[in-house]
Formats: structure tokens, sequence, C-alpha cells
């Protein structure tokens, strides 16, 4: 099931990057474009066989990982920022590209860098899931590192959740409700990130699909608004004829 939804989820993203790639050219939504391009690059390194391919070009000690971290942090940015423009709503982007935004952007990505360079992180192991525990101190900065990969999505998820829920209730054109419930469930998952370390274990495999169904209604959700401006637009064309 969770390969499954790893593909299908980098078909739409790789799909809606694709088909942005005339407007991104034209100089329109260029962010959007990054977004879906990011999100393609940030499931390919999540897919064992690509993650990796990349890791041992990069030495096999997992800094396919640490890129992986990144990618994620910048695209929930711009998605958050893109999103929170287009529903209107100036104090999610003041707390996400602001200065309290920008401070934890700035925070969580120093505790990323430092803690993975203080790690034993040899061996590739996709999402360093399988690294073999070297010592309790070891697996201790392991968890501390993912932990702070899980924080910048969740900061960036609950300052956008209120505009993307109020959307669904507002009387809006429906490819952007659809859009707003899509979105609404993806940040929530995102923010449900920072509960995984309360999951038994028995239940680990819940955090890839959450992960996986997150980017994947984030894809949806943006294809829809994505959809609804467009249609405005023709709408808007034929009016004037």
């Amino acid at each position: 099931m969770i390969a499954i939804l790893q593909w299908t989820t980098l078909a739409v993203c790789s799909l809606a990057a694709i088909a942005r790639i005339p407007s991104a050219l034209r100089g329109e939504n260029r962010s959007i474009f990054g977004v879906f391009l990011l999100s393609t690059v940030a499931i390919l390194l999540s897919i064992d066989v690509s993650y990796r391919t990349v890791d041992a070009w990069l030495g096999s000690q997992n800094y396919a990982n640490l890129i992986l971290r990144f990618v994620v942090y910048g695209t929930v940015l711009l998605a958050g920022y893109r999103i929170a423009k287009a529903f209107d709503a100036p104090r999610s982007i003041r707390l996400i590209v602001g200065p309290v935004g920008k401070a934890v952007l700035a925070v969580i990505g120093l505790a990323t860098l430092v803690l993975f360079l203080l790690a034993d992180t040899a061996g590739s192991a996709t999402g360093l899931a399988t690294l073999p525990a070297r010592s309790p101190e070891n697996a201790t900065l392991i968890e501390l590192y993912a932990a702070a990969g899980r924080l910048y999505p969740a900061f960036v998820a609950t300052c956008i959740l209120p505009a993307t829920y109020l959307a669904i209730r507002q009387r809006l054109p429906r490819a952007i409700l659809i859009g707003a419930l899509l979105l609404t469930v993806a940040f929530a998952a995102m923010a449900l990130g920072t509960f995984y370390p309360l999951l038994p274990r028995e239940l680990g495999f819940l955090k890839a699909i959450i992960n996986y169904t997150s980017v994947l209604c984030l894809a949806l959700g943006l294809a829809f608004v994505w959809i609804s401006s467009l249609m405005a637009k023709r709408a808007a064309r034929l009016g004037l004829g």
C-alpha cells in the first residue's frame, strides 16, 4: 500500500510540475511550479531505490536525507506562502515569512544541520530508520534530528490551517472549496507529524501513510486552486468577448 501511495504521489507531483512549465516560462506564478518541482524531488528522495542511488553518489553517509530535509523546508515555505496569499490570509503570511517565521526556519535549519553532523550516519538507510543503534547517544541524536525535521512543516501547517479551514466554510467556486479541503487535510497531516514519537512501534507504518497523504493532498489541493483560477480567467475572456 505504501509503495502505491509513493508512486501515485510521485506521478501527481511530477505531472503537475510538467503542466506548470509553460506558465513558469511565461513568468506566471513560478513559486507554484517550484512547489510541484520540490515536491517531486522530495518524493524521489523518499523512495528507497532512488534514495540509495543518490546517497551512493554522495558517499553513502545519508547526505541524501539531509538534502531531503531542506527540500521539504523549501517546499513547505513556498506552499504556505502561496496558499496564504491565495486565501487572502495576511496574518498567516506574516507568521510564515515575517520575523517569527524567519527565526523559526533559521533555528530549525541550524539544528537540523548540527544534529546531522554530530550523529554517526554511515551506511545508506532511507529515512534513517534502519541504521544500526551504534550507541544510545547516537540513537538520541538521530531521534532529535528526525524531530527537528518535523517541526518546521508543523509550524507552517499551524500558521496556514485557519485560512484553509475558514475557506471551506465560505461560498466559493467548487474547485476552490475542494482545493481548500485537500489543503486542510494536507496541513493537518503535517501538524500530526509532531506526535509521531507517541505512536507504538507496531503502528510505525502510519508515519509513511500520513506523510505521503500530506504531500498528495497538497499537490492536488494546489492543482484544484490553479484549475479554478484558469476557469475564472477563461470566463473573464468570454465575458469580454
